[in-house]
């Protein structure tokens, strides 16, 4: 077992890899001042105004503009002292007058403290894991197993198994954000109780909101909420009809709605006491044990059966904001479910390779009086449905695409290769390329199809999708999740016969577009490729030393198979100009680090990355 000092190193190197790797990519700092060692392994950094330069020990560029640090970064003055850089914050001060903007000093002094907090919550979750690994390694062998996956097949449900393999991999983050695991506000004690890295267990409170005061959408199948929830959580259902009618309360005047239990006691009592006073919103009420998922406030019910996922606001700033619910998701998570079942009805599931959880419905506080929207986003929610895809017979196992690279116990190896080493040899080249060949078929096909052809940008990146894998350790189909900020363009969905109603309030982004499709697709070039494709790619290289670009070459292939597949029912121009964007243009992505910087005065800044199918080779 490593001390935490032995951590907090650790998680210092890796803040300063995620840094150096957000600096170049966004081009804060000019990739093109980047001189290489004949090797390709070194590099160093002019610094402006300055007689000196950062040398970089070890140091790759890889596909889609990506450096990755692993070694020491070194500042060197022009007399030849050398001084090494431990820590993001004196990297920091030795990089910003080179950067391409001055940002202010709130706006670095924030991104160090977002990052040391981050930091020092990764440390903390690591040393946690050592001993959640120790006691599924031991699990595992008390079993004669040395596969993680093989072990959870054997004695988990698949419901249990994807959940656990969730919580579990929450531990790395968006690839290109530098705060990945940042919490402000949170105490460690409180970080450990909520985080789904320390495989915590959370109660949510089910209150009651008076109904004349809660605005709701539901998917045509949904035609009274209160018979919904009494049918899926039937023990509270009982416990709060008896808590509503002990107070002489008519339970159909009422809704039931949970909320997070750090959200009530740090939030709701104190930001909603008129509501509470006034008798809109009784907080007392009976609890349901839910584990928290990857997103962190979508929530799964401690319940045998594969009850729905419950997703709701927490006061906590993450990854730039306080994570609440709009109205825009609460509304247009079912009416994009609704439609995207249709489809995948009429499309047999494009090949039966994509599934969904269907979010049933939403409901939010909404003053009848007031009409104002505001409030109504930190009391909310948001259920999907997760019956259809956890109890199965396919023998498929849901993985969460974030856990595949999380460290296994044991061996220390990313989760992948036991997938994708079935007799327990090291894979060669080969058996390698035809694993991610398959993966990526299973991502492109129906992701590009279903965009293409209906105009639905599937917002495919780590966190929100799972794959499922045969026991064999092949990918099958995906299974998708989160559609309240879903885009879609559309004159696409209407051509085929859809329509989608946007949810339209002032000053929020609409998510269905009928002028130019770029918004629609930056948000599956970027959740679906960049983030998610590429990174594979990125590991699978890495893990088992490959040619430099063949994993790319792969995923070129299966990009262009699946534009072929649907060519004959797309447009030809659109066709041409979709494929030229996909496999040649610059790939766009938001610019997270610059937006932290800047302090968020800017939600909507992006780049462009060279585009990694786009190498002559």
């Amino acid at each position: 077992m490593d001390d935490f000092k032995t951590l907090i190193a650790y998680s210092r190197k890796n803040a300063m890899r995620r840094l150096v790797r957000c600096l170049f990519a966004e081009n804060i700092l000019d990739r093109s001042a980047l001189v290489f060692s004949a090797s390709g392994t070194q590099a160093t950094y002019p610094l402006k105004n300055a007689r000196s330069h950062v040398f970089f020990s070890n140091i790759a560029m890889n596909p889609a503009d990506t450096l990755v640090n692993d070694g020491d970064v070194v500042l060197v003055t022009d007399e030849g002292v050398r001084q090494v850089i431990h820590s993001h914050q004196d990297l920091l001060d030795v990089l910003r007058d080179s950067f391409d903007f001055e940002p202010t000093d709130d706006g670095v002094a924030g991104l160090k403290s977002d990052m040391e907090n981050s930091l020092m919550n990764d440390a903390h979750a690591r040393q946690y894991r050592q001993q959640w690994n120790a006691r599924l390694a031991a699990a595992a062998k008390d079993l004669g197993l040395d596969s993680l996956t093989d072990y959870l097949r054997r004695t988990a449900s698949t419901k249990d198994a994807a959940i656990l393999l969730d919580q579990w991999g929450s531990l790395e983050g968006h690839p290109y954000y530098p705060t990945w695991k940042s919490r402000p506000g949170l105490s460690d004690a409180e970080v450990e109780q909520l985080s789904p890295e320390f495989n915590a267990q959370v109660p949510l409170r089910i209150a009651a909101l008076r109904a004349d005061m809660a605005k709701s959408e539901s998917m045509p199948h949904v035609t009274d909420y209160r018979t919904w929830f009494a049918s899926h959580f039937p023990t509270q259902w009982e416990q709060w009809k008896a808590s509503l009618n002990s107070k002489g309360l008519d339970e159909s005047q009422w809704l039931p709605l949970p909320i997070h239990a750090w959200h009530l006691q740090a939030y709701v009592l104190k930001h909603f006491a008129a509501e509470i006073a006034d008798g809109i919103l009784i907080t007392d009420g009976p609890d349901i044990q839910t584990l928290p998922t990857m997103s962190y406030r979508t929530m799964m019910p401690v319940l045998d059966e594969a009850a729905p996922l419950i997703k709701l606001p927490i006061a906590v700033w993450m990854t730039s904001e306080l994570r609440s619910l709009q109205a825009k998701s609460i509304h247009m998570g079912p009416r994009i479910s609704t439609v995207i079942e249709k489809i995948l009805k009429a499309e047999d599931g494009f090949e039966q390779r994509l599934e969904i959880f269907p979010e049933e419905i939403g409901v939010r506080y909404r003053n009848a009086i007031t009409q104002d929207d505001a409030p109504g986003r930190h009391l909310s929610v948001v259920f999907r449905a997760s019956q259809q895809a956890f109890e199965r017979d396919d023998e498929c196992l849901p993985i969460t695409v974030a856990s595949l690279f999380t460290r296994l116990p044991g061996n220390g190896r990313p989760l992948f290769t036991e997938l994708i080493e079935r007799d327990g040899a090291r894979a060669s080249a080969a058996q390698v390329e035809t694993w991610f060949r398959q993966y990526a078929k299973v991502v492109t096909h129906p992701v590009v199809a279903i965009y293409l052809m209906y105009g639905i940008g599937l917002e495919a990146h780590q966190q929100n999708t799972m794959v499922l894998f045969s026991p064999d350790g092949k990918a099958r189909s995906l299974l998708i999740r989160d559609f309240g900020d879903g885009r879609t363009y559309a004159p696409l969905l209407e051509e085929r016969g859809y329509s989608l109603q946007p949810h339209v309030q002032p000053g929020i982004l609409p998510t269905v577009f009928t002028g130019d499709i770029e918004p629609v697709r930056m948000f599956v070039l970027d959740a679906a490729f960049l983030t998610h494709l590429h990174e594979m790619a990125l590991w699978l290289t890495k893990e088992y030393a490959l040619q430099s670009h063949r994993m790319w070459d792969i995923l070129r292939e299966e990009t262009e198979l699946a534009f072929a597949a649907v060519r004959e029912r797309v447009d030809p121009q659109l066709w041409e100009v979709e494929r030229k964007a996909f496999v040649e243009d610059p790939w766009p992505t938001r610019s997270l680090l610059r937006m932290h910087l800047m302090q968020y005065t800017n939600y909507r800044i992006q780049h462009t990355l060279t585009n990694p199918l786009n190498v002559v080779q």
